[in-house]
């Protein structure tokens, strides 16, 4: 019982710490380029995190292969594909039952609502290695400190269509950060208990869907009507969110 409330506990550090990043967005005087910068890395930090889950899933796809070895694994692959599809068209059901296009505030769910089946698999993962191993084992405290990282970053991609606007809307933002990091606890209590292979890349597919589909109109959105150093800032962003999710990750 005491590993498992200590579970939950790591786990919410994990899970608040993307409240970390708030002040930052909510600074009020991002001027224009400094918004597409940030936007752009917020779109770096999300390529990085789509890279991340399918290498996750890849381990398990490709572990045993279906003809002497190699290709995917059949079962697991349609898994996957089938979770992969509900993510992305769910957010496109969502999307086009308005006609008014996305708002700041339904674009920030959307991309919370990615980021939070992204963070219900890292619970998975962190409730699993506390359960099996121990919590404070060398690998789930380096689980930990990893995930807490990787959470402050995702709060720029949430808070990303806030960050144009002069009203960012500060309790809208928070339970938006909520509904991104607090899948953590979830996970982490489902996952002490119990671990599937099959149940990780369901919820991997979800997130990995949901994250492909949201990063579309951002992308949309920062190339439109530019000029070549809003170009550059555009590029240069997305290259060093990818960076900064690649080094968070090498812990």
């Amino acid at each position: 019982m005491a590993g498992f409330v200590g579970t939950l506990a790591f786990s919410l550090v994990m899970g608040l710490a993307i409240y970390l990043s708030l002040p930052l967005v909510l600074w009020r005087r991002t001027g224009e380029r400094m918004t597409r910068l940030l936007n752009s890395v917020a779109i770096g930090i999300l390529v990085f995190l789509m890279c991340d889950i399918f290498s996750n899933v890849a381990v398990s796809l490709y572990a045993k292969g279906s003809l002497y070895g190699y290709g995917a694994d059949p079962t697991l692959s349609v898994v996957f594909a089938t979770s992969l599809a509900i993510g992305f068209f769910m957010l496109y059901l969502f999307e086009n039952r308005s006609s008014k296009g996305l708002s700041p505030t339904r674009m920030s769910l959307m991309i919370a609502f990615g980021m939070g089946l992204q963070n219900l698999t890292e619970g998975l993962v962190f409730g699993s290695v506390s359960a099996s191993i121990g919590l404070l084992s060398g690998v789930a405290l380096v689980v930990l400190v990893g995930f807490i990282l990787q959470n402050i970053t995702e709060g720029f991609p949430i808070a990303a269509p806030f960050l144009r606007h002069d009203d960012k809307k500060p309790l809208t933002m928070a339970l938006l950060f909520l509904l991104g990091g607090l899948p953590t606890v979830i996970g982490s209590a489902v996952g002490f208990y119990y671990s599937s292979t099959v149940f990780n890349i369901l919820f991997d597919g979800l997130a990995l869907g949901a994250i492909l589909y949201v990063i579309l109109p951002m992308i949309k959105h920062q190339i439109r009507d530019i000029d070549n150093l809003k170009q550059r800032l555009v590029y240069t962003g997305i290259f060093v969110g990818f960076l900064i999710g690649f080094m968070v990750n090498l812990i």
